[in-house]
């Protein structure tokens, strides 16, 4: 059942959403960006990465609103399982912050509240409101975007490649051990090889005509074989090794060994603090589609059985604003979910990463989504390293993740 804020009625966020209009830290005379005149403590979980950023953030919000804020730090591990057990009890937060790609497996526990992000909507990109919406309804309130894109080391080449043979052939003409590196491992990496794939037209779900995702599997139709057979001439090609890991990868790029890699923004800011000249630029395409890398979007959840609703209004009131988002912008690194905040930053990496997730495939958070990602990268990795046929691999994949989602 579907409770808290929107369920109440009385307390809807769109109110409160909407009278900030998500634009700047302005508010009207009786309401600060925080709010009018309420206090007390809301609490919010956060994990390791973010707990700093959040802390920081909460200090702001308290100054600007005069709520208090208890930033308690979680394990990422296992904090949305702890979440999931502790909120029936009555025991969570009253908010936590993750990564969007939890929010099926949320809703589907009852423990996270419908939010209305009213006229603020318009003011967040089209994947940050596909990130938290599920069955039509929006969960929470998104702050940043972010996804892998084509790192090019300046000192080495200044092309921007268009296409992934183009990439080969001017990582090749920069003389270096490798033209282009990605990390795999031993049981692959899908996330950061999705942009490969889906230019191949091979999405790993079908989407409704509302654009949200299906459980239906749309790897198995002829894009999904391209890709694996191209993965397979890669291979055979010694651009793609399974023992390429995530640290060698990153430290190949490093030591100015690679003209070009995919990442995030997490290895770009060490590339950066190592002196490096990059510049990131979209994945190039490897089939005739534009390349889509999976866009992940980081967003506040309210706990269904927040007995803070007032305050936590306030609180996504301010997260909502330009100010907010600028704020948690500069603290995580991340492009905002508010694509004209990301535009007026400083900071040519935040602003490229935004363009690239605007056009980038949201990743799933249906809970069918859990039955993938394994046998995925095993697959991968298996035609990569010879182990299996591509087109063989490929459709037992398929078949294994299709009875995998049925069964549950």
């Amino acid at each position: 059942m579907r409770r808290g804020i929107a369920g109440l009625g009385i307390l809807a966020i769109a109110a409160s959403l909407a009278a900030c209009g998500g634009k700047s830290g302005t508010t009207t005379d009786n309401q600060s960006a925080g709010g009018a005149g309420a206090s007390g403590t809301i609490t919010i979980w956060a994990d390791d990465t973010r707990y700093s950023q959040v802390e920081e953030f909460a200090k702001d919000f308290t100054a600007s609103s005069g709520v208090s804020v208890s930033v308690v730090q979680k394990s990422e591990s296992d904090m949305d399982t702890e979440f999931t057990t502790q909120v029936p009890t009555g025991n969570g937060p009253d908010l936590i912050v993750m990564a969007h790609d939890k929010l099926g497996s949320l809703v589907s526990n009852g423990v996270v509240a419908p939010v209305d992000l009213g006229q603020a909507k318009d003011q967040f990109s089209d994947v940050a409101v596909k990130a938290v919406t599920y069955n039509g309804q929006t969960y929470g309130v998104p702050y940043a975007v972010e996804s892998v894109a084509l790192v090019r080391n300046n000192k080495l080449t200044t092309d921007t490649p268009a296409t992934f043979a183009d990439t080969l052939t001017s990582g090749q003409a920069a003389g270096v051990q490798y033209p282009f590196v990605i990390q795999m491992g031993e049981h692959g990496d899908p996330y950061h090889f999705y942009g490969f794939q889906t230019s191949f037209g091979a999405p790993v779900f079908k989407t409704d005509a509302n654009g949200e995702y299906t459980s239906d599997l749309a790897l198995g139709e002829q894009g999904g074989t391209d890709f694996a057979n191209w993965l397979k001439e890669q291979a055979d090609a010694k651009v793609l090794d399974t023992t390429i890991t995530a640290d060698i990868a990153k430290q190949a790029f490093l030591d100015g060994k690679a003209a070009y890699t995919i990442t995030g923004p997490w290895n770009v800011a060490a590339f950066r603090e190592a002196g490096m000249d990059v510049s990131v630029l979209p994945v190039p395409k490897a089939g005739s589609q534009d390349a889509q890398p999976f866009v992940g979007v980081q967003m506040f959840y309210q706990s269904a059985k927040s007995a803070n609703t007032l305050l936590t209004k306030q609180f996504f009131n301010y997260l909502a604003t330009d100010e907010g988002q600028k704020k948690m912008q500069e603290l995580g690194g991340r492009a905002s979910a508010m694509p004209e905040v990301a535009a007026a930053s400083s900071d040519q990496d935040i602003k490229a990463f935004s363009d690239i997730a605007q056009k980038g495939a949201l990743a799933p958070s249906i809970p069918a989504m859990r039955s993938v990602w394994e046998v995925w990268g095993d697959t991968e990795a298996a035609i990569v390293s010879g182990a299996q046929a591509p087109a063989d691999a490929w459709s037992a994949m398929v078949t294994n993740i299709q009875n995998a989602i049925t069964k549950k």
